[in-house]
């Protein structure tokens, strides 16, 4: 007999699924259209996630997930644990469901991870549970780029070309930092940017996670087998760039004059239990990665 209560298994039990996303739209309404298109990409919350959940009646009202995470962190790979999912239908708030569930989560995780990461709006729920804030960066460099030719296209994942190459460099990709960087890890990715467009260039064979407003240019994640000086990724936008915003230790960038802040991703923050190497260095975790 399982010394778990609330730990589940979407593959014993397929209905799970179904309870689960009820629970999820009520409390991240559309975040069941993210784990669909994740779903699309060959990328699937149910076989990413260990769910610890409690019921009611059959109803899903307390969840907790585990995923792993493959990381590199100061130059070391590790495989993390990703809390996320975290919810409780409002009508059961303070009833001590959510304490219960997560004392089995991290006696589950005591087992197997070292490092537990989290990004949240409200770090208040996590501090009894000994995760702690730390803090991220974001990193300018200012340019003056007119760029050379349209290198870029946006991916289309109805054609089957693009499909396996996402999935060929996000199971071969090199960290996007040797601080904090993540290797070979497809559900979090996809969950976090299949609904956004990602931009491949050919002569790089690099998938680039960005946004332009205006002449700035933010960089979110890069997705390739070697990173390259950021100079070869500008050349490849033709309209005039003034400002990149990096999202990610910009080490392997080959950059110079840049100009670090403090910033809170979307106004969540990162927190970790555990061994956490890369604390006091200036890093952000990518936003394809956060959980």
């Amino acid at each position: 007999m399982s010394q778990y209560l609330f730990k589940q298994s979407f593959s014993a039990d397929p209905s799970l699924s179904d309870k689960l996303f009820d629970l999820m739209e009520v409390t991240f309404p559309g975040l069941s259209s993210l784990a669909e298109c994740a779903r699309k990409l060959g990328a699937s919350w149910e076989t990413a996630s260990t769910p610890f959940m409690r019921f009611h009646d059959y109803i899903a009202i307390t969840h907790v997930g585990v995923l792993e995470i493959p990381m590199q962190i100061m130059g070391q790979r590790f495989t993390v644990g990703g809390v996320h999912g975290v919810a409780t239908r409002a009508e059961f708030h303070r009833r001590g469901y959510y304490r219960e569930v997560m004392k089995e989560v991290l006696e589950y995780c005591d087992r197997i991870y070292e490092t537990l990461v989290l990004t949240t709006l409200q770090p208040e729920f996590y501090l009894p549970f000994g995760f702690r804030v730390v803090e991220e960066h974001i990193f300018k460099v200012k340019c003056n780029s007119t760029g050379s030719t349209d290198s870029f296209r946006t991916m289309d994942f109805t054609d089957t070309k693009d499909y396996t190459l996402l999935h060929r460099l996000l199971e071969t990709r090199a960290p996007v930092s040797n601080i904090v960087g993540v290797v070979k890890e497809k559900p979090v990715f996809c969950v976090n940017e299949g609904s956004r467009p990602l931009y491949y260039a050919e002569d790089l064979d690099l998938i680039a996670c960005l946004e332009i407003e205006d002449t700035r240019l933010h960089l979110f994640d890069l997705v390739t087998t070697q990173i390259c000086p950021l100079k070869n990724i500008l050349a490849k936008i033709p309209q005039p760039i003034e400002e990149v915003v990096i999202y990610f230790s910009p080490e392997l960038l080959d950059v110079k004059d840049v100009e670090t802040f403090v910033h809170a991703l979307d106004e969540t923050v990162l927190m970790v239990r555990g061994k956490f190497a890369a604390e006091g260095e200036k890093f952000m975790l990518p936003r394809s990665a956060r959980c």
